[in-house]
């Protein structure tokens, strides 16, 4: 519960920093890495461009102002550790689907259509290495849920039974 409290303090100073510097949109992000992931769900393998938020600035920024978002783009989170991650909609216009990630890639749980600008804190429901965030409806619309599988270079693959 420290953990969320001090994620939610510090979001809220980056928020506050963000709106003093102007309300300037980030998109498209130029200083952040860019990269192609494959979501694999049982209606097939779904392509996505994200841009790659793994550095705390960058983090706290996410998709904060953005108004508009292709179906086919999104931002992925990425942490040094694996953690219990809490994320909030504050200055977030858009809805969202946020897909919590395990080490190896798998979904662990997705939190659908996120209320824009909302302080509801929105979390995963085990340690996760990442989070998708995708237009709201996404999920939904490819069928995505828990169990199916991200990939990308940052989820290392599972070990595989040696038997």
């Amino acid at each position: 519960m420290k953990r969320l409290l001090a994620l939610l303090a510090l979001a809220g100073l980056c928020a506050g920093s963000a709106s003093a510097l102007g309300r300037r949109a980030p998109v498209p992000f130029a200083d952040l890495p860019r990269a192609e992931i494959q979501v694999i769900t049982a209606s097939g393998r779904h392509e996505f461009k994200v841009w790659i938020a793994d550095n705390d600035q960058s983090r706290q920024q996410g998709l904060m102002f953005i108004k508009d978002l292709p179906a086919d783009q999104g931002m992925l989170f990425l942490f040094e550790r694996p953690q219990f991650a809490a994320f909030w909609m504050k200055n977030t216009y858009l809805s969202l689907d946020l897909v919590f990630i395990a080490p190896h890639g798998v979904v662990v749980n997705i939190a659908h259509d996120a209320l824009p600008l909302s302080l509801r804190p929105i979390e995963s429901v085990a340690p996760v290495a990442g989070v998708l965030e995708l237009v709201a409806g996404t999920a939904a619309r490819i069928g995505l849920v828990p169990g199916d599988r991200i990939v990308h270079p940052a989820f290392a693959a599972p070990a595989r039974d040696a038997r």
